[in-house]
C-alpha cells in the first residue's frame, strides 16, 4: 500500500471507531476526518468542501423543510383520524400505525415521520393499557423500511443515485427503488407488527401501570393552618422553601367555602386555611417539623379535587425534539411563567417516583400537569406536549394541509417527468411553502438538520480521497478475495450483508458514502451492470436493526419505549434475514446483472 493509502485506511479506521464509540457527535468526527486528510495532503484544500454542493446533501436538506410543512399542515390529525375508531384493538392500531410511519417516510425524512407518529402511538398505549414498547419499535422500523421505496425517502438512497449519475451520466427516478424496496417494506412491516414485537423480552411487553401512573393521593397531602401559626401571612413561596431542600408544592389552598387552585406563589396564607400540598412522605415530615402545619382530617383526594372550572389537570406527553426533553421542571420555569404544577411523570409505562422538581424530561414521558386552564393549553401548544387524552380529531388546518400536499406532488411529478432534477425540484417546493406561509420565515432553518447535513458534506470528500487514493480497490480486491469464485449473485449478498452490518454501527448516510463506491469498483471488477449492487448497498444501508445507534429512528424510541441496547437485534436479527431474503431475488429480476 502506498503513503497515502495508509493514511486514509488509518483516518477511516479511526473515524469508524469514533462512531461506534459515541462520545463525539457525529458531524464533529466526520470533520475531523476531513481536515486529518487535509493536514496530510491526502485531499487537495480545493476539494474540501465540495461536498457542500453535493446533489444529494441539497436534496436532504429540501425535504427536511418539506417535512415541516406537512407536520405543520396536520398530517398527526388525519392520523389519529385514521386510528380513532381502532380503540381497543392494540394489533391493529400497530398495524394502521405503522403503515401511516411507512408511508409517510417514502415522502418526507423518515426521523421526521416517525417524530410525528411516536406521540401518537404512546397516546394509544396509555390509553388501551398496553406497554409503549409494543409499538415504538415497530415504528422506528416502519420508518425505516417506508424510507426504501423513494428516491427521497432516505438520505442513502440519494447517495447511491448521486453516485449512478457520475457513472453513468442519469442518477434513479423518484420510484426506482420503489419495486425492491416497496416488496421489502410490505414484508418488513408484516413482519414487525404480526410477529416481531413478540421477540421483545417479557419485562418489556408489560402492560403500564395505568392505575398508579396517575394516583394522586399517593402523593398529594391536606396540611392545615392553626389560627395562631407562625405561617400565617407567609406567602406560597416561602411555606415551600420551609421544607429544607426537599421537594414541596402548594397546588391548592381551600379557604373558608372557596378553593383556590394552582395559587400563584406569591399568594399569602391566612388563618384556618388549607393547604393542598404535592410532596412524598419525607419532604412532608419535613415541611411538618419545620412549622406548625397540622395534618387535616384524612380524607382521599382525587384528581378531579384539582381541577375547575378556571384550572385544568391533564396528561400530555413529551413529544420529540420538544423543549422539555432533557430539562427539569425548575430549569423551564414552569412555575414562575405559567403558574403549571407537575404532579407526576410516568415513564416507558411506569411512575417515576422521588423528587420531580430533579427529574430530567424525556421525550415519550407521560406528566401530569396542574395549572389555569388557558395558561396549559399555551404551554402544550408553545412546548410540543401532545395531550393524551382523547378529543375530536379533525384537520385542524385544511388549507394548509392541501397546499403542502399539492407542493409535495407537483415535486415529485416535475421529477419524474424530468423538467427539473430532485435537487432543484425539491428545493423549489420548500421555497414555495415559504412563500405561501405553511413555514415561517424562520422554519427552513430550523427543520434542517444541520448535524446530518455536516456530516455528509464532510464525508463525500473523504469517500473521494478514498477512491482517488485506490483504497476503494483494494477493499473490492478483499471483497472478491473473500468470495473466491463465487457467482456474481453470492456478492451482492455479501456486499448487502456486510452494509447492513456497518450500518448498524456506524450512521447509514456515513455508510452509503464509503460503501456506494466499493460497489461500483466490484462491480466494475465482475463486469456486471452497477445497478444491482448499488441497489444492495441502497437496502444494507438503510437496514440498522441490531442497535439503537444505527440510525436516529432506532436511537429516538430508546428511551420512550423504556428499550435497552440488546432488545434491538431480537427483532432486528429475523428481520434483516427477512430482508436480505426478500430483496435478492427481486433485485436481481428488477435489476439482472
Amino acid at each position: 500500500m502506498s503513503n497515502d493509502q495508509i493514511t486514509v485506511f488509518a483516518v477511516l479506521g479511526l473515524t469508524l471507531a469514533l462512531f461506534v464509540w459515541g462520545r463525539w457527535r457525529y458531524d464533529l468526527v466526520a470533520l475531523v476526518a476531513l481536515l486529518a486528510l487535509l493536514a496530510t495532503g491526502t485531499l487537495p484544500f480545493d476539494r474540501a468542501f465540495e461536498g457542500f454542493a453535493h446533489p444529494a446533501v441539497i436534496t436532504v436538506a429540501a425535504v427536511l423543510v418539506i417535512s415541516r410543512a406537512l407536520q405543520n399542515a396536520g398530517v398527526v390529525d388525519l392520523a389519529m383520524r385514521l386510528l380513532t375508531p381502532l380503540k381497543g384493538r392494540p394489533v391493529s392500531q400497530l398495524i394502521v400505525q405503522t403503515v401511516i410511519v411507512a408511508v409517510l417516510s417514502a415522502f418526507m425524512n423518515n426521523v421526521g415521520a416517525l417524530a410525528l407518529m411516536i406521540p401518537v402511538a404512546l397516546r394509544q398505549a396509555y390509553r388501551d393499557g398496553y406497554s409503549p414498547a409494543i409499538a415504538l419499535m415497530p415504528l422506528a422500523f416502519g420508518s425505516l423500511l417506508g424510507g426504501l421505496t423513494t428516491l427521497i425517502g432516505t438520505p442513502p438512497n440519494l447517495i447511491v443515485s448521486a453516485y449512478r449519475a457520475r457513472e453513468l451520466g442519469e442518477g434513479y427516478a423518484m420510484f426506482a427503488f420503489a419495486p425492491v424496496g416497496g416488496a421489502v417494506a410490505l414484508a418488513g412491516v408484516a413482519f414487525v407488527t404480526l410477529i416481531g414485537w413478540r421477540f421483545l423480552p417479557k419485562g418489556r411487553r408489560g402492560a403500564p401501570e395505568s392505575e398508579r401512573l396517575f394516583d394522586v393521593s399517593d402523593y398529594v397531602t391536606e396540611l392545615r393552618v392553626d389560627p395562631e401559626s407562625e405561617i400565617v401571612g407567609r406567602t406560597v413561596a416561602e411555606i415551600e422553601d420551609l421544607a429544607e431542600g426537599e421537594d414541596v408544592t402548594v397546588i391548592g389552598v381551600l379557604r373558608d367555602e372557596s378553593k383556590q387552585l394552582a395559587p400563584s406563589s406569591h399568594e399569602r396564607v391566612t388563618a384556618g386555611d388549607v393547604l393542598v400540598v404535592e410532596a412524598d412522605t419525607q419532604a412532608i415530615k419535613a415541611l411538618l417539623d419545620a412549622t406548625d402545619l397540622q395534618l387535616a382530617a384524612a380524607e382521599e383526594i382525587s384528581r378531579e379535587d384539582l381541577g375547575d372550572d378556571e384550572v385544568s389537570v391533564q396528561e400530555v406527553i413529551v413529544a420529540p425534539y420538544s423543549p422539555f426533553d432533557g430539562k427539569t421542571a425548575a430549569a423551564l420555569a414552569l412555575r414562575t411563567i405559567y403558574r403549571v404544577n407537575v404532579l407526576a411523570v410516568a415513564r416507558a409505562g411506569k411512575r417515576v417516583d422521588g423528587r420531580l422538581a430533579e427529574v430530567s424530561f424525556q421525550s415519550g414521558d407521560v406528566l401530569l400537569l396542574q395549572g389555569p386552564s388557558e395558561r396549559l393549553a399555551d404551554l402544550t401548544r408553545e412546548r410540543r406536549l401532545l395531550p393524551l387524552a382523547d378529543r375530536d380529531v379533525g384537520v385542524a388546518r385544511p388549507r394548509r394541509l392541501l397546499l403542502a400536499a399539492a407542493t409535495m406532488a407537483a415535486a415529485v411529478t416535475i421529477v419524474m417527468t424530468g423538467l427539473a432534477p430532485a435537487p432543484v425540484a425539491f428545493t423549489g417546493a420548500a421555497v414555495l411553502l415559504t412563500l405561501l406561509n405553511v413555514l415561517q420565515r424562520d422554519e427552513p432553518y430550523q427543520a434542517i438538520d444541520w448535524p446530518v447535513i455536516v456530516l455528509l458534506a464532510a464525508l463525500i470528500p473523504v469517500g473521494t480521497a478514498l477512491e482517488a487514493t485506490g483504497g476503494t480497490a483494494l477493499l473490492a480486491d478483499g471483497l472478491l478475495a473473500l468470495t473466491g469464485d463465487l457467482r456474481p449473485v453470492w456478492v451482492l449478498v455479501t456486499l448487502m450483508v456486510a452494509t447492513m452490518l456497518l450500518s448498524d454501527l456506524v450512521n447509514n448516510n456515513a455508510t452509503a458514502v464509503l460503501m456506494a463506491p466499493l460497489a461500483i469498483d466490484v462491480a466494475q471488477r465482475l463486469e456486471v451492470s452497477l445497478d444491482p449492487m448499488l441497489m444492495a448497498v441502497a437496502i444494507g444501508a438503510s437496514c440498522a436493526f441490531l442497535t439503537p445507534i444505527g440510525h436516529q429512528s432506532n436511537t429516538l424510541v430508546l428511551k420512550p419505549g423504556g428499550y435497552r441496547f440488546g432488545d434491538y437485534w431480537r427483532m432486528g436479527l429475523p428481520l434483516e434475514v427477512i430482508i436480505v431474503a426478500v430483496s435478492v431475488p427481486l433485485i436481481l429480476v428488477v435489476w439482472p446483472f
